[in-house]
């Protein structure tokens, strides 16, 4: 094919017009530090203060209440961090999360039972969803903080935030949210939610890689990430990477601030691709809630079929997407989201996960439609476990 057609924008999203015209200049001509006192300086922490506003604004919140980091996976590591070590303090060292968190969430969580946490990890129902129930029940004495991604990074699973955030507002437990897939694709307010602290990231939203962002309620206190500067309020040192975070602030204003539009135009892409998915290919299951469910997520299980090769010769028709099994680090595990919900190994392996983003056109979804079918034929064809299947159900 002649046009490459990306459909991974779960992964990351290409950088607009828009928010690069908004960086370049503080590349070039206003490459000032932030913490200098001559006018270089002071023109890049206008231009801070000013994208720290435009975050603010989307979130619902105040600017002093938003801290700028690297990624969304820094931001995760400091809410967790932060706050178990502050209530460790407390004598309070047990958390609550999910089992098919991203894994900033899950691996920090690991690492801090190693250091005499404890923790608790609710499973999601076969839709992938959670109750606050579910929660309520984990809740103990000394549940030091609550960590419950806003929407499922693989599956596209929206969870009851605002409810869960008021059950631990009544518990007087810190509640952190990573928003990293829900920024730019539902509409977000920290207040209304009851969000104490979310962490979010710019290249999930068509800025650049290399910024996130973390929102820590006003009172909320949680230990300092990083020494050795003023930075952030002298909460996060390092010298603020100044045209990634205007890009951000960029990229943030314009999404929430055309959400409608962009989410109808999602959703029509997604509902189109499932519905004519699951009724032209047989032996294939949506994953994750059909309703609540990110705009722009699909993900499909094709039986008999392996994720990497599927992935594969998907590349191979100029169509990039990505699958459950995490083939991209030499594993041939399949996804935890996956198996979280219930799926058996071999299902799991053969999920594929597209996500549409705003540059995606009716177009992409034909030239999909039309190789997929045949991408599974030829991969049935050549595997042992499609003949068992073919065999169990005649």
């Amino acid at each position: 094919m002649s046009k490459t057609i990306y459909v991974d924008n779960a992964a990351t999203t290409p950088v607009s017009e828009r928010v690069l015209e908004s960086m370049l200049p503080f590349f070039k001509e206003e490459y000032g530090n932030p913490s200098s006192i001559y006018s270089k300086g002071r023109q890049a922490k206008d231009a801070l203060d000013e994208a720290r506003q435009k975050v603010a604004t989307a979130l619902g919140c105040q600017p002093e209440e938003i801290f700028f980091t690297s990624c969304g996976t820094e931001a995760d590591n400091w809410a967790v961090r932060g706050a178990a070590m502050h209530a460790a303090k407390k004598g309070k060292k047990h958390i609550i999360t999910t089992s098919f968190e991203h894994h900033a969430i899950l691996h920090t969580v690991a690492a801090l039972e190693k250091q005499g946490f404890t923790a608790t990890y609710i499973s999601p129902n076969s839709e992938g969803l959670i109750t606050v129930q579910d929660v309520a029940s984990a809740i103990r004495e000394d549940t030091g903080i609550v960590s419950i991604m806003y929407a499922n990074n693989e599956i596209g699973t929206i969870l009851p935030i605002a409810e869960i955030g008021k059950l631990c507002r009544e518990k007087g437990i810190p509640f952190h949210t990573d928003a990293v897939q829900a920024i730019g694709n539902l509409p977000v307010n920290v207040v209304k939610d009851n969000i104490d602290m979310l962490s979010l990231s710019a290249h999930k939203i068509n800025a650049a890689k290399g910024v996130g962002a973390l929102y820590i309620k006003k009172g909320t206190v949680i230990d300092i990430f990083m020494e050795g500067g003023a930075q952030e309020r002298t909460r996060r040192a390092g010298t603020e990477n100044v045209a990634g975070i205007v890009g951000l602030g960029t990229a943030i204003e314009y999404a929430v601030g055309h959400l409608e539009e962009r989410t109808a135009h999602k959703l029509a892409l997604r509902d189109r691709y499932i519905d004519t998915v699951l009724s032209t290919i047989s032996h294939s299951r949506l994953n994750g809630s059909r309703d609540k469910r990110l705009p722009g997520n699909t993900n499909i299980s094709f039986e008999g079929v392996e994720g990497e090769s599927l992935l594969l010769m998907l590349d191979m028709n100029g169509i990039c997407a990505s699958s459950g099994s995490a083939c991209t680090s030499g594993s041939l595990d399949p996804s935890h989201v996956l198996m979280s919900i219930g799926l058996p190994h071999e299902i799991a392996h053969g999920s594929l996960r597209v996500t549409f983003g705003d540059q995606n056109t009716d177009e992409d979804v034909d030239a999909i439609l039309d190789v997929l079918p045949k991408i599974i034929e030829r991969l049935r064809s050549m595997s042992p476990l499609w003949e068992k299947i073919v065999a169990e159900n005649r």
